[in-house]
């Protein structure tokens, strides 16, 4: 008999992804932000200059994704895209003080979701559940010994 759903690892996972990207889809509606835009201003404030391409994959998006929600955050004055490409497609994007400025109250409501996902965890724990998340993402990365 295999493994209940309710036992394995790939499902709880999964199943506190789901309600955390409710949470924070709730939480972030009243400024006029959905997660994937709050992904993409988050990862513009720590490497401003990206790419549309860089930031897709480091939002987990397509960059066809990507493209509509850098679109989207320009049409309200968000971002703002470099003047000098880098290659033919390469132009870099970064935050406007607009941008700033939300993002601002956007981490707060951000950092209220997790405090209520992570507020039955000790530090220690919320360590180690870090630790152990990026060691599972870093397995799929390394090449399979197959």
């Amino acid at each position: 008999m295999s493994t209940p759903t309710t036992q394995r690892i790939g499902y709880a996972l999964k199943r506190a992804q789901h309600a955390l990207r409710q949470m924070m889809d709730a939480s972030l509606r009243p400024l006029g932000l959905t997660t994937p835009q709050y992904a993409a201003l988050a990862v513009l404030e720590e490497a401003p200059g990206m790419s549309g391409a860089e930031l897709a994959r480091r939002c987990f998006v397509t960059p066809q994704t990507m493209n509509e929600i850098v679109r989207g955050l320009q049409g309200r004055s968000l971002l703002v895209r470099g003047t000098e490409p880098r290659g033919a497609r390469d132009i870099p994007l970064s935050l406007s003080p607009k941008g700033r400025a939300l993002l601002k109250g956007a981490h707060q409501a951000v950092d209220e979701v997790e405090e209520r996902m992570l507020e039955s965890l000790t530090q220690s724990a919320r360590n180690g559940l870090l630790a152990a998340l990026r060691r599972c993402a870093e397995a799929f990365e390394r090449p399979s010994s197959d």
